[in-house]
């Protein structure tokens, strides 16, 4: 699927994402604005490409999609607001700006994450669409950012902190399978819920977004040991600095290079059943991997 696609995309999302998020202008406005930095300013939007892609896929109305890309790129953004805060990772920089935290205050960034996460179940539970779809997108979405996903890989995530190197890689795909895939896995089997897909293909569906959430985490460390800070819009060196288990640091970066092509053969084998209806999937796994940032 060429850009331009993955471009309309965007800019839709972003639309969408200013409409659902309250003006800052209004009170409390510190709040507000705080939100508005953590959302509006700048970021891939993997997450909802996924949305739509997945959508497209299965014949999916568009306007059905707006409200899960929304949702999904809300909880994202809570996530990476607490993510940065002291008590973890004490981050100062994210998207190439000040973190929320750091422009605003620390109790403003808690609540500002807290906010965005439940203004995502409240677009969700406002969506269009049939109530039994609502409801289960509901559910895809809590079990991806809960206790079982991506919050549990932060968890685990924080354990690993200083004491890295006692892990094995088992370990390490399995907090990156929670941390970063589920919500990856989310976002896909969403906008295919949306759509036309049976159970066979959600399934395979699975396959890929698994293949894919392991494979942006395995770039993502490549990226802190090979990336500066000016590129990747947040502090680079910080893995090895705090001791992380990382996949270069367990496997070496030629064998992480490996693993991540392995990663890319698995997402082509998962999609193939779907032929040329998959490539923007198809696109959004090579910006996975091929992303500089």
């Amino acid at each position: 699927m060429p850009e331009p696609q993955l471009a309309a995309w965007r800019v839709r999302t972003d639309a969408a994402l200013d409409r659902a998020l309250p003006a800052d202008n209004r009170a409390p406005q510190r709040l507000h604005a705080a939100m508005r930095h953590a959302v509006l300013l700048g970021g891939k939007r993997m997450r909802p490409l996924l949305v739509h892609a997945s959508g497209a896929l299965f014949n999916a109305d568009p306007a059905l999609l707006d409200a899960p890309a929304v949702a999904i790129e809300l909880i994202h953004a809570y996530s990476l607001v607490h993510d940065d805060l002291p008590a973890m990772d004490d981050d100062d920089l994210r998207r190439g700006q000040p973190t929320v935290h750091v422009t605003f205050d620390e109790a403003t960034a808690i609540l500002a994450g807290d906010a965005l996460q439940s203004l995502a179940f409240a677009v969700l539970a406002d969506a269009p669409g049939s109530p039994p779809i609502r409801v289960e997108l509901l559910r895809t979405l809590a079990s991806a950012a809960g206790a079982a996903g991506m919050c549990g890989g932060q968890a685990l995530d924080l354990h690993a902190t200083g004491n890295g190197h006692a892990m094995t890689v088992g370990d390490l795909e399995q907090l990156h399978a929670l941390k970063t895939g589920a919500l990856i896995r989310a976002a896909v089997r969403m906008g295919a819920l949306c759509g036309d897909a049976d159970d066979d293909a959600l399934d395979a569906l699975d396959r890929y977004a698994d293949a894919l959430g392991l494979a942006f985490q395995v770039r993502d460390d490549i990226l802190d040991v090979e990336g500066d800070s000016a590129t990747l819009g947040k502090t680079a060196g910080k893995d090895a600095a705090q001791d992380k288990a990382t996949f270069p640091a367990l496997l070496g970066m030629t064998a992480s290079r490996q693993r991540l092509d392995e990663l890319s053969r698995a997402m082509d084998a998962a999609l193939a059943p779907f032929g040329d209806r998959a490539d923007g999937l198809r696109a959004l796994g090579r910006l996975a991997v091929e992303r500089d940032r």
